[in-house]
């Protein structure tokens, strides 16, 4: 059975009306009545008593508008006790409320429901219909391509229903329309661009009744992605891409990248191509000829993204220590001893000379 087709909104329209109606007039009147008309194939439905009084000892059960012995589903006596009668099939329940719970629900469950209800001082008796209808299909999702590049490629995923209330669902999670995800007028299509590699699964789902879903299956995404960078590791640590290393020590580079399918990596030493494709390289005894430039490629063959790392391993620069002795030779020490005792005579008679100038400068003032 289709839900989408106006048959069933005028089927789910006329059965809530009536039950408005029966509402009304029972609380009105104040009789006991069921509140619950329409159930669905295959989940729970709860025949609702309501009006009861508040000193109810027992809630009767009965299939069909015939409250006789033989028709009895089942008994509840407060506060636990649960009788099965001769229509009891193993599906029933009374809650502690005294409503029915039908678990799960066949469409021959179609029919009047007697409930009796027994209070100290008097008997309550009410009768329902119920309505048991049948979900139609789940939709059925399509999508033009399941294998995607992050930013490069689209998807565009199809529902196929007749309902017109569809949700869409993208890694599990209801979603709405956006400049990148784009749903149709209609709701049946959804166009996601520039796909990213979060957006892993696509799933619609169709509301047939308020809080029922029916739901497609989920289609998973595969989306390629990276490199983003390379991180070449190493020890000794390296300091500006400069590694200091003795020879016969222990050395050992790693590159580090992250990307969807597996990188492919590639090892180049002073411009030639090594036969290594694993991330990490292992120098176990460094030699002479290890020394110099190291390059680290990695390659995403799908995305087509190639980034690079460069290193070079170099031996310590030891400085080497000059040991130096002072010493001055004789003739040297003459010399000097000659220099300063004419440098002293010099500024000596330079002094009295100006001693001299002062005091005749003086004496001409004075006279």
């Amino acid at each position: 059975m289709d839900l989408s087709r106006p048959r069933q909104s005028l089927w789910r329209e006329f059965f809530l009306v009536a039950s408005l109606l029966a509402c009304g007039i029972c609380q009105a009147s104040g009789q006991i009545f069921i509140t619950q008309i329409l159930g669905i194939k295959g989940y729970s439905t709860i025949l609702a008593v309501d009006n009861v009084p508040e000193d109810v000892q027992e809630y009767s059960w009965y299939r069909g508008a015939n409250d006789s012995a033989g028709n009895m589903i089942i008994s509840y006596k407060l506060p636990s006790t649960q009788q099965p009668g001769p229509m009891y099939t193993g599906r029933e329940r009374v809650n502690r409320e005294g409503d029915l719970v039908i678990r799960p629900t066949a469409l021959n469950d179609t029919g009047n429901y007697t409930v009796w209800v027994v209070a100290s001082n008097e008997t309550h008796r009410a009768t329902g219909w119920l309505e048991v209808v049948e979900l139609g299909s789940n939709p059925i999702l399509s999508v033009n391509a399941t294998s995607l590049v992050e930013n490069m490629d689209s998807v565009a995923a199809n529902c196929h229903t007749n309902a017109t209330n569809i949700i869409w669902y993208v890694n599990y999670g209801p979603i709405s329309g956006s400049n990148r995800m784009r749903i149709s007028p209609d709701g049946k299509t959804l166009v996601i661009l520039r796909i990213r590699r979060s957006e892993r699964t696509l799933q619609c789902a169709i509301e047939s009744f308020p809080d029922i879903f029916q739901r497609s299956e989920v289609i998973s995404l595969t989306v390629s992605y990276g490199p983003d960078y390379v991180l070449l590791r190493s020890n000794p640590y390296a300091f500006n891409g400069i590694m200091k290393a003795e020879i016969g020590s222990q050395v050992e580079m790693e590159c580090v990248a992250y990307s969807l399918p597996a990188l492919k990596y590639h090892w180049i030493h002073n411009g030639s191509l090594l036969n290594i494709s694993d991330a990490t390289m292992n120098l176990s005894s460094l030699a002479w000829e290890q020394m110099g430039s190291y390059r680290c490629i990695v390659e995403n063959p799908v995305t087509q993204l190639t980034f690079y790392g460069d290193i070079r391993i170099q031996a310590p620069r030891i400085l080497p220590v000059v040991h130096r002795e002072f010493s001055i030779l004789e003739p040297t020490v003459v010399l000097l001893i000659v220099w300063i005792v004419a440098a002293g005579i010099y500024l000596c008679g330079v002094l009295i000379h100006a001693l001299i100038n002062h005091y005749t400068n003086r004496t001409n003032w004075a006279t």
